[in-house]
Order: structure tokens, then C-alpha cells, then sequence
């Protein structure tokens, strides 16, 4: 998100904080430490993807931390929603891209696969071409930070497992503070499977839809400046 962060220093104090812990309750800790040490408290958490995730476990377990969470587009909460997105992805990719993907998906299962670095970084760029809608230019994109399938392992086991389990909502329950979701309505993550699952999770919650606008909003032709507007409107 460096290019969002650079956008929002303009107005406000920002961090983009990266997460390197092996485990989910351990990168809850080191974004609690990472709050702490340089952020005023409460402060707005802004999660990208799993960083909502994340956002809403770490409001769950350290409310005063929290002023507000702004989450953009949230990863579904619900297995049943989980399944629509792969489905959804597969269907955008042509038959080359999908059994690449599908040894991307493999390898990262494996844990003695080799230059699993590599795979991973290959599925996020699959899962980026799937995700969008209608894509910027990218040329003046910061360069790529170096991936870990050694961290990715480890924590999305731990968090799809959650999920799945139903343990991830009730700890989003536990969540005190205003949520706002902001989701494209042509993200591969079905908007359903956010809305429904937050507004009856969280007391205090809006949902906004941006129109023609995949996962990654700041990168869409269409919806870039409605994404900002929002965001900065939503941050006061």
C-alpha cells in the first residue's frame, strides 16, 4: 500500500507497517507494537486485504488501540464465500494462467517444494490479473517487496483454519469501535460474503460499494478517485 501511504501523508501522519511473525496471534502483536511505538492513540487502522483482517483481530483483542477501522476489500469471512471467490478467479484467467495457477496453489502446499518464494509471487500476480477490473499503469509502482511462502504458510494455514472454523467471527465480534467496508463490486471476493457477515458481527458498521472497481482500488481506472474521496473523507 506505499502508494496509498504516500497519498495520505499529504494530510495526515501515516505508517505502513510489514508483517514478518510466523503466526496470526503474532502478527497481532507486532502491529499492537508497531501502533505503540509510533502512532497516536486511538488510532484509524486502515486494512488492505488480509491487513482487515488483521485490523479487526488486533480492534478485537486491544480495543483502546482502536479509534476506527477502514477496511478495503475484506477477504470473505464465510467458507461458502471463500469457494465463490476461487471459483471467480479461475473463471477470469485463460487456460495457461489457470493450471499455473493451480501448481502455484500446489507448490505452496508442499513445504519442500522448491523456490516456493517464487510460486507465491506468481500467485499474486495471477490472483492480481483475476482480481481486477479495469487496471492503471503500474510503472511508477514502488518495486515489489521479496515475498515469504515460509510466513504465508504459516499463517494463512492458521487463518483459513479460522475461518472455517467460525473462530474468526467470533472474535471480529468482539470488535467496539465504527467499521467502515469499502469493497469493489467486481472483486473476486464476493460482497456478500463481507457485508452480511460484519453488519451482524459489529454493532457499528457502514458498507460502501465502489462501481467498476476490482481488489486493489487504488489501482482502477474507474474508480481510483472515488476510492480516495472515500478514504479521505472516512478519515476526517
Amino acid at each position: 500500500m506505499a502508494r496509498v501511504a504516500r497519498r495520505l501523508s499529504r494530510d495526515h501522519g501515516v505508517i505502513e507497517p510489514l508483517q514478518t511473525a510466523q503466526s496470526v496471534d503474532g502478527q497481532v502483536e507486532e502491529l499492537r507494537q508497531a501502533i505503540e511505538l509510533h502512532c497516536q492513540i486511538p488510532a484509524v487502522l486502515i486494512g488492505y486485504s488480509w491487513g482487515a483482517w488483521l485490523s479487526l483481530l488486533l480492534a478485537a483483542r486491544y480495543p483502546e488501540l482502536c479509534g476506527k477501522l477502514i477496511l478495503v476489500s475484506t477477504p470473505p469471512l464465510i467458507e461458502t464465500s471463500a469457494a465463490q471467490l476461487r471459483t471467480s478467479r479461475l473463471d477470469r484467467l485463460d487456460d495457461a494462467e489457470k493450471v499455473e495457477y493451480a501448481a502455484a496453489i500446489a507448490a505452496l502446499a508442499d513445504p519442500t517444494a522448491p523456490d516456493s518464494d517464487h510460486w507465491l509471487e506468481r500467485l499474486g500476480r495471477l490472483g492480481g490479473k483475476a482480481d481486477a477490473y479495469a487496471p492503471v499503469d503500474r510503472t511508477d509502482a514502488p518495486g515489489d517487496i521479496r515475498v515469504s511462502a515460509r510466513i504465508y504458510r504459516a499463517v494463512w494455514k492458521e487463518a483459513s483454519e479460522m475461518r472455517r472454523s467460525g473462530e474468526l467471527l467470533r472474535r471480529v465480534q468482539m470488535v467496539r469501535c465504527l467499521v467502515v467496508a469499502i469493497h469493489g463490486d467486481a472483486d473476486s471476493s464476493p460482497a456478500a460474503g463481507v457485508a452480511g457477515p460484519l453488519s451482524d458481527a459489529i454493532e457499528q458498521f457502514r458498507f460502501t460499494v465502489l462501481g467498476r472497481c476490482g481488489h486493489t482500488p487504488w489501482l482502477e481506472r474507474y474508480a481510483t478517485d472515488s476510492f480516495y474521496s472515500t478514504l479521505l473523507a472516512e478519515i476526517g
